[in-house]
């Protein structure tokens, strides 16, 4: 039995991301959930040459900003489905603070991106985030994520 709180990575990523998102194809910008805790939510990315978020073969500022907050609905969409047995909700970019991009990652290249909640309330997280390619952070910021409520 899996313990829906505490999942092995293995579980999450036996998951289709498609079930814990409201974006779908051609609009995705994650493609693996691999770690949810109280806090913390990685989320892994493969850079294709067809995403539309690619071009002169990298993946643009934009998509990195997408990536970030479908980390964090990937995060939502899991607590809902698996914690609270409920649909999917909606999120919205609330706010985007002290966004530093170093550096794009390249078509054929996979990024993790990691997210910690600060706070949470009222339909509201702020969330710290984190794009990394290997050992190097390309992106750090801060993200207010507004969750529609049914």
């Amino acid at each position: 039995m899996i313990d829906p709180v505490t999942p092995s990575e293995a579980f999450l990523r036996s998951i289709d991301i498609h079930e814990l998102l409201p974006q779908q194809e051609p609009f995705m910008m994650i493609s693996r959930l691999v770690l949810f805790d109280k806090v913390r939510t990685v989320c892994e990315t493969d850079i294709n040459a067809d995403n539309i978020f690619v071009e002169d073969g990298r993946f643009t500022a934009s998509g990195l900003i997408e990536n970030i907050a479908q980390t964090c609905a990937a995060r939502i969409g899991y607590f809902n489905k698996y914690v609270l047995k409920k649909a999917v909700q909606i999120g919205f970019i609330g706010a985007i603070r002290n966004m530093e991009i170093t550096d794009l990652p390249e078509v054929g290249q996979q990024i993790t991106t990691i997210v910690d909640v600060k706070e949470e309330v009222f339909g509201m997280i702020l969330a710290s985030a984190m794009v990394k390619q290997g050992e190097k952070t390309m992106v750090t910021t801060e993200m207010k994520i507004a969750i529609k409520e049914k």
